[in-house]
């Protein structure tokens, strides 16, 4: 994880092929977060929130909104785009670990699980355990399948270019990624990959009654969703 954490913090960018293509990545997973909050009185966790230019925007739906991020240069501009929002806070996961037990209605861990290992995973699942309420949801979203995931990823860009505007944009972007540090480091690291019902084992296993959702929250409707409550 810390070797993803070091390549998030300062190199970003990479990952999105222009700023509409990070602000539209960021604008669906609010929406789609949205749609799991359970009232406006309710306190929600992005954990591993990254750039979330959008948080606003689900902070609109919620009593409170607690992001999480470990990558020091993403956290500090998080500070700074939403300290002046009394709705938000920005935490490190030290931080978010410390909190109260049973401090939120909803904890979203979204495109996070696949840079862990399944012990990392494990450590954080135990973690939500106690800081979920007794009737609150954990939804794990962006799970990897273990076939065909990278050309599902570009397939998925693409079709998000094309709808929003930056299509081209798009095809030289997974030309820049094919030739940086980021596939070297996913070869050297690893991703973690789970079919629907590995996934859900390992949920159950942490103490959670789950099951996969209708849809992935973001774009890339190859990958998985999961909604999880205490068992």
């Amino acid at each position: 994880m810390a070797d993803w954490i070091s390549f998030y913090d300062l190199r970003h960018s990479l990952i999105y092929v222009n700023a509409r293509h990070r602000d539209v990545h960021y604008r669906q997973i609010a929406e789609d977060i949205r749609a799991h909050v359970p009232s406006a009185n309710a306190a929600v966790m992005d954990y591993g929130c990254g750039e979330a230019t959008s948080a606003d925007h689900l902070a609109e739906a919620c009593a409170h909104l607690t992001m999480v991020e470990a990558a020091p240069n993403v956290l500090a501009a998080l500070k700074a785009r939403y300290g002046g929002n009394g709705k938000i806070s920005v935490v490190t996961p030290a931080e978010a670990a410390a909190m109260p037990t049973a401090s939120f209605d909803l904890i979203v861990l979204h495109s996070v699980a696949q840079y862990l290992s399944g012990a990392e995973l494990d450590g954080l699942l135990a973690t939500f355990r106690q800081l979920l309420k007794p009737e609150g949801l954990l939804v794990v979203g962006d799970i990897v399948p273990p076939r065909f995931a990278a050309p599902a990823a570009a397939l998925s860009l693409l079709r998000c270019g094309a709808a929003n505007g930056f299509f081209i944009a798009a095809v030289f972007g997974l030309i820049r990624i094919a030739v940086s540090d980021y596939l070297r480091l996913k070869s050297k690291v690893g991703l973690s990959h789970y079919e629907e019902a590995a996934m859900l084992d390992k949920l159950t296993r942490a103490g959670y009654s789950a099951r996969r959702a209708p849809r992935n929250i973001g774009h890339n409707q190859w990958r998985m969703t999961f909604l999880c409550r205490l068992a």
